[in-house]
């Protein structure tokens, strides 16, 4: 019989992609499902984007790139993140990377260990936890709470650091609240930081362009006293609609950027070539259809908020970022994963249990509002006819 190493008996996975694979399962058998479950706008890539990609490969742009990524795109994230948040960044300092998740496992190998802790929201998106587990360090949840409108606590945050705090990973806008954390919140976080210079922060703000009702996206890239030790994770999977072009970057430190090139080599030489012209044109060219496709998440944004609302047992404090609800169902009597399980099965609408993003999301639910007005009224119609039963 084959054994494994221990480490991989403790990966878990992100249930989405499980529910997607039933949903699929339930279509082929004929049942009408609405899936409101996987993250992924619903809008197709913008056509420059698929025309420089398919320029790319006309022209020949077949081989290998850097490990690091082409230059010119580098300096291209480099010159968007000044554009967007006035920070100067070195583009020697930008790695691009196969999708988000990359940047997630290689800074969470950097500092996860036996007799490690590290800080992660919860809820939050599942594989920060898996990935902690699987290094051997101590997961240490955040509370993301619903009182506190889905932002992450300074306070309880910097109470949860201990002698052992090796890496604290933060989300704003959030998966899967939807939440935005204020500015004073920021500032309060990193003020209490000065004093523990070793611990590495890693920024999650690949929903950093999908904001609502005025909210202000504070990148962490915008406090000098934590250059040295931030790593940005962003890309071009949500704001572009990119989800299954696997494209991502990140920023790092300079005393550590080698170490994640070293990875790159040994683990996936480089991004795909075509697939970097095409981020590259994503960046330097129009940007209506990104503003485009937020305005109309906005449109769905409200309309879903307000139909939760008047579901029985239900409750839904408006998201302030990102693309999904996460609304409150413990007056419904159902434990959510159960529920998420039976509105599947029996109505075909798609969701996804809270637990699924830590201990903490028991008595939620996550819906993407990544899917059409109509199948969103369609949607929240039959698990008002569920729920009334």
């Amino acid at each position: 019989m084959l054994r494994t190493v221990d480490s991989f008996d403790r990966i878990g996975e992100e249930n989405a992609f499980a529910v997607l694979a039933r949903a699929g399962a339930l279509a082929a058998e004929g049942m009408d499902v609405i899936n409101l479950g996987i993250g992924q706008p619903d809008f197709p890539t913008p056509d420059n984007i698929v025309e420089a990609a398919v320029k790319a490969l006309r022209d020949g742009q077949h081989g290998y790139t850097p490990a690091t990524g082409l230059p010119v795109l580098r300096e291209a994230v480099a010159a968007d993140l000044h554009r967007r948040f006035a920070v100067e960044t070195d583009p020697d300092h930008v790695l691009i990377v196969p999708g988000g998740k990359v940047t997630m496992f290689t800074a969470i190998l950097m500092f996860g260990e036996p007799g490690a802790d590290i800080l992660y929201p919860d809820p939050g998106f599942p594989i920060y936890r898996s990935m902690i587990e699987f290094t051997g360090a101590r997961p240490v949840p955040v509370p993301i709470r619903e009182e506190n409108a889905f932002a992450f606590s300074a306070d309880e945050t910097l109470s949860l650091i201990t002698p052992a705090t090796r890496l604290i990973i933060l989300n704003s806008p959030a998966n899967p609240c939807g939440g935005v954390t204020p500015r004073t919140e920021i500032d309060k976080l990193v003020a209490g930081l000065a004093d523990r210079p070793d611990i590495a922060l890693l920024s999650d703000e690949i929903y950093d362009q999908m904001l609502y009702d005025g909210e202000e996206h504070v990148s962490l890239l915008t406090y000098p006293e934590i250059r040295d030790r931030l790593i940005l994770l962003n890309g071009w999977s949500k704001t572009y609609a990119m989800t299954g072009w696997r494209l991502g970057y990140s920023v790092w430190p300079g005393a550590i950027y080698d170490k994640a090139r070293k990875l790159a080599v040994n683990a996936w030489s480089c991004v795909n070539a075509p697939a970097q012209w095409a981020a590259l044109e994503a960046l330097t060219g129009p940007q209506d259809a990104v503003a485009a496709m937020v305005a109309e998440f906005d449109t769905r944004r409200k309309l879903t908020v307000e139909l939760l609302n008047t579901l029985p047992g239900i409750s839904c404090i408006p998201p302030k970022g990102a693309f999904y609800a996460f609304p409150n169902i413990t007056q419904t009597g159902w434990k959510a994963k159960a529920l998420a399980s039976a509105l599947l099965e029996e109505t075909g609408v798609a969701t996804i249990g809270g637990p699924d993003f830590g201990v903490l999301g028991e008595g939620y639910i996550r819906l993407s509002y990544a899917n059409s007005q109509d199948n969103i009224r369609c949607a929240v119609e039959r698990m008002r006819e569920f729920l009334s039963r």
